[in-house]
């Protein structure tokens, strides 16, 4: 399967990073199926770094490394995933200790209804139930160097603003 990584270098070489702010299931590298989320990933990347220049990362991946790894899979929007999310999110210090994540992509209108969860606004039920009527794309958190040894680079699509 084809995994895509936007980012504003060619990334031949995926590596673990430490992110700037909180992300969905913490530090490491991010890929998805979706080159569409992707290309919404780097030029939100360009727009912020404000350079004219990004790369959609393209890799070969076969899911069935996840047999050979930690690994946790959230299909959906679950209590569990919220959890996850949540804890990634706001739990300052927290970590986990699988090798690869995947599950939905928490974007800006699905933090809208988080932020709403976390107020106290709507429950849990109510923020799962709204969930499941957005369309959301997949994510891949490889969050080790175990995980990464299952990517290999394909190609470095460029965009321009």
């Amino acid at each position: 399967m084809k995994l895509y990584n936007g980012s504003i270098e060619k990334v031949v070489n995926p590596e673990i990073r430490q992110p700037q702010r909180t992300l969905d299931y913490g530090s490491g590298f991010y890929a998805t199926t979706s080159r569409e989320q992707a290309e919404r990933w780097v030029r939100r990347r360009m727009r912020e770094s404000k350079v004219d220049v990004g790369y959609i990362n393209v890799y070969e991946f076969d899911p069935q490394t996840m047999n050979n790894c930690k690994s946790i899979a959230f299909p959906t929007a679950t209590e569990e995933w919220v959890d996850f999310v949540m804890a990634n999110r706001i739990q300052k210090g927290f970590t986990h200790d699988y090798d690869i994540v995947y599950g939905p992509v928490a974007n800006d209108h699905v933090y809208t209804a988080f932020a709403l969860y976390e107020g106290k606004v709507i429950s849990k039920q109510a923020l799962i139930a709204e969930l499941r009527t957005y369309t959301l794309v997949d994510q891949y958190l490889f969050h080790t160097e175990l995980s990464l040894e299952s990517l290999k680079f394909i190609d470095a699509e460029e965009v321009r603003l």
